[in-house]
């Protein structure tokens, strides 16, 4: 996600994110501008693909001011530094293989030192607070209910001919559009004028499965489980994303031990996932839900356990193999391509006492999405490793909006927008979904491709 805007002499970036996977094959990672041309940075919230490529901006002479929720501050503070480690990591690992062939070393695409410079830019919006960047424009966030302080913004501009309020208009860009009863953080608000709008379109062509769980129905789904594989003397294992996943997990089993006699012991064994969570006991009044609300007005933290214990050290997390008791082991990443997780399903898949449970979507082609699809065997860290474990997904976890919920949303613009600009999907999800907004909802909607411009 990255789009610039010029108006009056004054140029802005909507999310500088970093491309990945096959974007990063088609479009590179480059900026495709002068990073000492842009204003500010609107930032709708901290995922690496909305934020990612913020470090380099820094590193290329970005000297302007980064808008975003406090919340979304404090995720970036931890996030932009992981990544910044990861560009470095790469970077020494492919210079190494350059040198021994005789060939020049690489530089990363920015350093850790980058993204501590860039942080320094940012500036916290509250949630519905109006920030004037000139004369002719000005900014308002709205909470888009995807993750801790994400945001919808809406961009308010004149001409420099205008003579009134009435020559007053606004551009809405959606950011990532939450799922309606996530754990911990509220639902998506929505926003009921706008002349033109960007929205997102990641599940465009498709709705979740069945009805959305309440947190309820999903902590006793967990308890039943967990109860289940204690029975055996096993271990639940869940793979999750650090930020977000893990702490709308942290959530459901804070539910279960409210429940629970016998409170099974959960590990949280990702250093960045630690962070995070931290990062979540802080930032609670604005962007908690009134469920999470309720147990903070008596004095209780919705995401602090008495059995939780943060793993943060790589002996520690070697411990755990070797750990015979029933427990919860969260580890990143969600969906098993990287990380700590990987050692733990090597050491676990194989015994039939223990229960993998997944909690998001398993992309084509990731270890997650082989389990998920009842592979026998699968390949860990260079090794043959039999699948005898349970495997379990727990359905209506998803921090997106599905198709139902996109179209909701853009139904709420009142009078509708003259036109809609169809972003951040797959190419032939954002196209199916345009022509859905034009056919079943008569609305003006595009798909634009890379570099293309417009004229509002």
């Amino acid at each position: 996600s990255c789009t610039m805007i010029e108006h009056n002499g004054l140029r802005l970036l909507v999310d500088c994110g970093l491309p990945q996977g096959n974007d990063e094959k088609r479009l590179g990672k480059k900026l495709p501008f002068r990073a000492s041309s842009i204003d500010a940075v609107l930032l709708s919230h901290a995922h690496i693909d909305h934020s990612g490529r913020l470090p380099l901006l820094e590193r290329s002479g970005f000297k302007g001011r980064i808008y975003s929720t406090k919340a979304t501050m404090e995720l970036c503070s931890i996030m932009l530094e992981d990544s910044a480690r990861i560009q470095e990591d790469d970077a020494k690992w492919k210079s190494r293989k350059l040198l021994r062939a005789g060939r020049r070393p690489v530089e990363p695409l920015y350093s850790v030192e980058d993204a501590h410079n860039v942080l320094k830019r940012f500036v916290p919006m509250e949630y519905g607070q109006i920030v004037e960047l000139s004369d002719t424009i000005g900014v308002r966030f709205t909470d888009a209910g995807h993750m801790l302080g994400s945001s919808s913004i809406g961009i308010y501009y004149m001409n420099e001919r205008a003579s009134s309020p009435k020559d007053l208009r606004c551009m809405v860009f959606s950011g990532d559009i939450g799922n309606i009863n996530q754990p911990i953080i509220k639902d998506p608000e929505y926003i009921h004028h706008a002349t033109f709008v960007a929205m997102e379109s990641t599940y465009g062509d498709r709705n979740h499965e069945g009805a959305q769980p309440s947190t309820v129905d999903l902590s006793l789904t967990l308890q039943r489980i967990m109860e289940e594989t204690s029975a055996k003397g096993g271990k639940v294992i869940i793979p999750a994303f650090s930020v977000g996943r893990s702490q709308e997990i942290l959530y459901l089993l804070s539910d279960i031990y409210r429940r629970t006699k016998n409170p099974m012991p959960i590990y949280l064994d990702s250093p960045l996932s630690v962070k995070a969570t931290s990062v979540f006991t802080r930032n609670i009044e604005g962007y908690y839900d009134e469920e999470a609300m309720e147990f903070v007005r008596q004095g209780k933290n919705p995401i602090i356990i008495p059995t939780l214990h943060a793993i943060t050290s790589v002996e520690e997390s070697k411990a755990l193999n070797d750990f015979d008791e029933p427990c919860v082991i969260i580890s990143s990443s969600g969906m098993c391509e990287a990380g700590r997780i990987q050692h733990h399903l090597k050491h676990n898949l194989y015994d039939s006492r223990n229960t993998v449970v997944f909690t998001g979507y398993q992309a084509e082609g990731t270890l997650g999405r082989k389990i998920l699809s009842g592979a026998k065997h699968v390949s860990i860290l260079g090794e043959r490793i039999a699948v005898r474990a349970r495997i379990e997904k727990l359905s209506g976890v998803s921090g997106h909006a599905d198709r139902d919920g996109l179209l909701k949303w853009i139904g709420e613009f009142s009078p509708a927008p003259k036109k809609v600009f169809v972003m951040h999907g797959e190419q032939k999800v954002s196209e199916g979904f345009a022509k859905v907004l034009s056919s079943q909802m008569y609305l003006d909607a595009i798909v634009p491709h890379f570099k293309e411009c417009f004229e509002l």
